[in-house]
């Protein structure tokens, strides 16, 4: 800025005007890591454009003082809502703040740097342009519908206005995100620049600007009445076949919005608050949230200081152990991979290279990662390697001779870690010299898509080293979940009685298909059978025999014989299902076969009620974890906020009663666990 140039601050915001009556408009939140739209920020907002009204500028620029431009609204803020009514008049403000900066008589610009996410692009698409860094950290969205409701400060409206309903819909009911060149492409930014040329891009915009942007005509025919009823019916219909509308209603509300309104200024902002806030008082929105804050809380296990490179060594290249080395790699990790033989180790660089040529954006990038994934079969990578994870199959005498041959070549400060599914740490480490360096990071199956791992951690473990597990977990971009060693953990423990009680309905003559169709209408993402064939047959036989012997309760014996024959599920091809190009060939429903009454029950109470036992044996340290742990670690209903929210939600006494019920009928695996006992009364918060 120019010496003569006038300035007024203000807590939030930040207006300056340059020698050539540029004004600079910065967004930066004290004491915060990131921009967030409170609503005090809105109010100040406010303030700050009517001043720079008053200033009558040559143009605006709306930019951050952080490293992100703005994430969105203030989620915290969304749990204040009690009723829909209370909601109306804090959006409709917030409707006014946006429309005094898209009437402002002169050019404005947002500089996009970082995410621009939610609230923060609405703020966007009410400037006359945006022009955005080009940066691999540059992100535009509206992911909204993730919360269980849709924008609600003028999105839904400009949204469509300026990129079309095709593009408008795609954003607004997937809350997918939009790089640099797709944001462009999409008509949803004027401009893209290097990051050190952003600010005098948007100056120039601001000095010379452009013809307001507006949807292509194509997609503007698409909003005249007589074709708007069509096409939000195939729009409609596409969402049905992703999301239940008593499950997730948000997106239905997306589509009604513009099948009723158009787009409309004069009714689309009313009609939007209205239906936002009827949206965040649903029990639906409250749970994911919370799901939200939990997924914050994984996050900031890792710590503050988190590695960014060094060199991890794994043994073992099945599926899992490639599938982990190709993920340390794809995160910036040299990777070297062990195995008995060059035969073994080839075909999980082949997986390693199809996945980063399928993930990689930019020319080139896939090579880099495949480079830093190295065969390794003498296993030579030990000697430097920061962490050593093991991923042979689930023996215990054979893990505890390879970690006598690793143990003496690890540098001082390597972690050693086992992604064992089920096996203790105690009886694992009981030859090491130092057994507290062990711990135990259980990745789950496809490690690509499953965003959890279980951190073990036994009495001997030391401090050190769970810290550095919890860190290099989030340093390759999962989210840690700590537990004690126990068998089974949190995951496996609390999904194997879900599955095994398929199992059973299954051996009573219930159809496999009618048995998933039961969980996923309950919200599951997909049935317990499907689920046992992606995991594997040979895996849940013997994950299930081991909590078995544990706990007591039955076993999945019913799939011996399938393990016996070579059919494991979709590794193989043969499970429960055929499988075809990784997907199950499921008979369809038959409509005239109904599923027991209680079934639903039978399957979701099991996992619950062992959700439980785990609460009150201090596996996992508190409610939240163990909902957290068992939403992303197995995709249990997110909408329903975990398996212990959704048992609060029902009511404690109703589940109670309920198990016992159940146990009366089918036995005692399902009598209730003593932790119910002071957990909280019926729809306890």
């Amino acid at each position: 800025m120019n010496n003569s140039a006038t300035a007024s601050t203000a807590r939030q915001w930040t207006l300056e005007i340059d020698a050539d009556r540029v004004a600079w408009l910065t967004f930066d939140k004290p004491g915060a890591s990131a921009n967030s739209l409170s609503r005090a920020a809105m109010e100040e907002l406010d303030e700050r454009l009517r001043e720079t009204e008053q200033q009558r500028p040559a143009g605006l620029v709306i930019r951050s003082g952080k490293s992100g431009f703005i994430a969105g609204a203030d989620v915290s803020e969304f749990g204040q809502v009690r009723e829909p009514s209370a909601a109306v008049p804090a959006i409709r403000a917030a409707h006014g703040v946006l429309q005094r900066l898209e009437d402002l008589p002169f050019p404005t610009v947002a500089a996009i740097n970082g995410y621009c996410l939610g609230g923060g692009l609405e703020l966007a698409m009410a400037c006359r342009h945006r022009v955005c860094a080009d940066d691999p950290k540059v992100t535009l969205g509206l992911p909204e519908v993730m919360l269980g409701i849709h924008p609600g400060f003028g999105g839904t409206v400009r949204a469509v206005q300026l990129v079309g309903v095709a593009t408008a819909m795609d954003l607004m009911l997937t809350g997918k995100n939009l790089r640099p060149d797709k944001a462009l492409q999409a008509g949803l930014v004027d401009e893209i620049v290097p990051a050190g040329q952003l600010r005098d891009a948007a100056k120039v915009l601001a000095l010379h600007p452009r013809p307001r942007r507006k949807a292509p005509l194509s997609q503007r025919v698409l909003n005249l009445p007589l074709v708007r009823g069509f096409v939000a019916g195939k729009i409609e219909s596409q969402v049905r076949r992703r999301a239940r509308k008593e499950h997730y209603p948000a997106p239905y509300a997306i589509v009604d919005l513009w099948r009723r309104h158009g787009a409309s200024p004069r009714t689309g902002y009313e009609a939007e608050a209205q239906s936002v806030a009827r949206l965040v008082c649903t029990s639906t929105s409250r749970n994911l949230v919370r799901v939200f804050f939990l997924q914050e809380r994984l996050k900031a296990l890792g710590g503050k200081e988190l590695p960014t490179g060094g060199h991890v060594h794994v043994v073992g290249a099945g599926v899992m152990g490639g599938d982990i080395a190709a993920w340390c790699a794809l995160r910036g990790f040299t990777v070297t991979l062990q195995d008995r033989g060059a035969e073994f180790v080839q075909p999980a660089l082949d997986r390693a290279r199809a996945f980063f040529e399928q993930r990689s954006r930019v020319p080139g990038r896939a090579a880099e990662q495949l480079a830093r994934l190295q065969a390794d079969v003498a296993g030579l990578g030990v000697d430097r390697a920061d962490v050593v994870i093991e991923a042979i199959y689930e023996d215990a005498e054979a893990k505890r001779e390879l970690y006598a041959r690793i143990e003496p070549r690890l540098k001082s400060g390597a972690l050693l870690a086992t992604n064992t599914s089920s096996l203790m740490l105690e009886p694992l480490s009981e030859r090491l010299a130092v057994p507290g360096r062990l711990v135990g990071l259980h990745f789950f199956n496809p490690v690509a898509q499953m965003p959890l791992v279980e951190v073990i951690e036994s009495a001997a473990t030391e401090p050190q080293a769970r810290a550095a597990a919890l860190a290099f977990t989030r340093a390759i971009d999962k989210l840690p979940l700590p537990c004690r060693s126990a068998p089974g953990f949190l995951v496996n423990r609390v999904l194997m009685p879900y599955m095994t009680e398929a199992m059973l309905a299954a051996g009573a003559g219930v159809p496999l298909a009618t048995i998933d169709e039961v969980a996923v209408k309950f919200g599951m993402p997909m049935g317990p059978i499907e689920l046992a064939d992606i995991v594997g047959l040979d895996v849940c036989l013997h994950v299930g025999r081991i909590l078995s012997a544990a706990f007591g309760g039955p076993a999945p014996d019913a799939v011996a014989p399938l393990v016996a024959a070579g059919k494991l599920g979709r590794k193989t091809g043969q499970g429960l299902y055929e499988w075809r190009d990784g997907k199950a060939v499921k008979p369809p429903v038959d409509p005239s076969v109904r599923a027991p009454d209680d079934l639903e029950d039978r399957l979701m109470l099991a996992m619950v009620n062992e959700a439980m036992a785990v609460l009150r044996e201090g596996v996992v340290a508190d409610e939240d974890l163990i909902d957290a742990g068992v939403i992303f670690g197995s995709g249990f209903a997110p909408f329903r906020g975990g398996p212990l929210r959704y048992a609060r939600e029902r009511g404690v006494g109703d589940v109670v009663a309920r198990l016992e019920a159940l146990a009366v009928k089918h036995g005692e695996r399902f009598r209730p666990d003593p932790g119910w006992s002071g957990f909280g009364g019926p729809g306890a918060p």
